[in-house]
């Protein structure tokens, strides 16, 4: 049995909607990307939970720099995760790129198994690896009934504007677009959008959904 990794919680205990949020491949749940996703999410009056993949919950303790886990321990992790802050009609399932990726496998895997969250969603997607737009990561989006919310910047490497638009993605999927964002939703410096505002929106509108889908 997986076991469950410390949380950070963030927001009312009594929220009517939990928001479990995974890290990204390079950086940890305290990262400052996460705290700004985590407590604007949670100021919005969302119960959200931060936690740590075990590849870097060993780099924590250990220092140096580890790979991600495979697949099949990152899912079986977000489940136990999952397991911990129930009940699932009343959870969204969200992540930064490799955490939402897995957010929404698990969420797809829950629904087959007819125990679905209430929704998922992932902040910067990997669609791809960034110059490689043909190796697409979207299979499961193209059929998941779940309600998904995918934020991107308008200039992410792992999947643009252009290139989503060509992608049958399933009629559950909704986009939400940071302007002049890159992977993190920082724009240039020479544009109008700030990392500030990008960093805000995104969290208001993940705040919203996860209000919305639990409804």
């Amino acid at each position: 049995m997986t076991e469950t990794p410390d949380l950070i919680v963030d927001g009312p205990t009594d929220a009517p909607v939990t928001v479990a949020l995974a890290h990204g491949a390079g950086v940890g749940h305290d990262s400052p990307f996460m705290t700004a996703m985590a407590q604007g999410v949670a100021a919005d009056g969302v119960r959200v939970a931060r936690f740590e993949f075990p590849y870097m919950a060993r780099m924590r303790r250990e220092g140096g720099r580890r790979p991600p886990d495979k697949e099949a321990t990152l899912l079986a992790t977000f489940r136990a995760v999952l397991d911990a802050l129930g009940p699932r009609e009343r959870v969204v399932l969200a992540g930064k790129s490799m955490g939402g990726r897995m957010a929404t496998r698990l969420a797809a895997d829950l629904e087959g198994e007819g125990a679905p969250v209430a929704g998922a969603a992932a902040l910067g997607y990997p669609f791809h690896p960034p110059g490689k737009p043909a190796n697409l990561r979207i299979e499961h989006l193209q059929a998941i009934a779940t309600p998904v919310l995918i934020v991107q910047g308008e200039r992410d490497a792992f999947g643009t504007p252009g290139e989503v638009a060509g992608y049958s993605l399933a009629e559950s999927v909704r986009l939400r677009w940071e302007r002049d964002g890159d992977h993190h939703f920082v724009p240039r410096k020479s544009a109008a959008a700030t990392q500030q505002a990008n960093w805000a929106d995104a969290a208001a509108a993940l705040a919203a959904f996860a209000h919305e889908v639990a409804a």
